[in-house]
């Protein structure tokens, strides 16, 4: 159902960046390292397209992240021989908090998703280079994002492949096995997973989207995913109610032609 040929993948996404990289007239990529099997994938891809040369790596944690990342992430940049470097956003934080109050877990990853989106376009903007986002499809139709945070890149170049696809695909790649098995987390607060949030392992998740693509019925997609009706009615829900994260802001229709509604095309001079 949801496998795919790892070989013609990897090449169609290198060709990809190299085609976009080109297309933008740079040379050279930032991404956010952080110890994950999303942004590990992202970050070999990247050098196979940019060369180890031109890739540029930030890992960003704070009081919550746990050890094992430092040493993930650290593992990787080396294993890949790119420039990497640590930005503690801890100090950052607490003068956030101090201005704000007190806040919510969510309210305050959602800071910290904007935080590291900041330094990935400082460090892009000094090198003249492009952010390389690393969310993939599950995370993206789910919401599981957040706006002008992790959302916040040039690029997706693996925005098309669901969570359960990139496994296969670290597993092509050679990422190391302690990054593949460890259970993903968006580092955002103490002992937050994503499968806890989300309510599902991502292989159940990703049946469910997978069926909701291709426009299946409840009923058909419940025996799919072997998850209730119910269960395929909250996830349609996420799916729904994260619409606006994956549009342009909205804008009311005044002129003849507007950005994000009919204005479809490239300017040529």
């Amino acid at each position: 159902m949801l496998e795919i040929d790892a070989e013609g993948v990897s090449r169609v996404i290198v060709n990809f960046i190299k085609e976009y990289m080109e297309k933008c007239s740079r040379r050279k990529l930032v991404l956010g390292l952080s110890g994950g099997i999303d942004s590990a994938v992202m970050a070999k891809l990247a050098v196979m397209a940019a060369g180890n040369e031109n890739v540029h790596a930030i890992f960003m944690p704070d009081v919550s992240t746990p050890l094992e990342d430092f040493e993930d992430a650290r593992m990787m940049a080396k294993e890949l021989d790119i420039d990497y470097r640590t930005i503690d956003l801890s100090p950052m934080i607490h003068s956030i908090t101090n201005a704000c109050g007190e806040m919510d877990e969510v309210a305050l990853g959602n800071i910290k998703a904007r935080l590291r989106m900041i330094f990935l376009y400082q460090a892009a903007n000094s090198l003249g280079a492009l952010v390389c986002g690393t969310s993939n499809k599950t995370e993206i139709l789910l919401g599981y994002f957040t706006k002008y945070g992790d959302g916040g890149s040039d690029f997706m170049p693996i925005g098309d492949l669901y969570k359960t696809q990139v496994y296969m695909l670290a597993k092509h790649l050679g990422i190391p096995e302690n990054i593949i098995e460890k259970p993903p987390t968006a580092g955002l607060w103490k002992g937050q997973t994503d499968e806890k949030e989300i309510g599902l392992p991502y292989g159940k998740v990703d049946a469910i989207l997978y069926g909701i693509e291709r426009k299946m019925d409840l009923e058909s997609i419940s025996e799919l995913a072997d998850v209730s009706v119910d269960e395929v009615k909250r996830i349609y829900a996420m799916v729904e109610k994260n619409e606006h994260k994956r549009r342009f802001p909205a804008i009311p229709k005044i002129g003849f032609r507007t950005v994000g509604i009919d204005w479809r095309f490239p300017l040529k001079l």
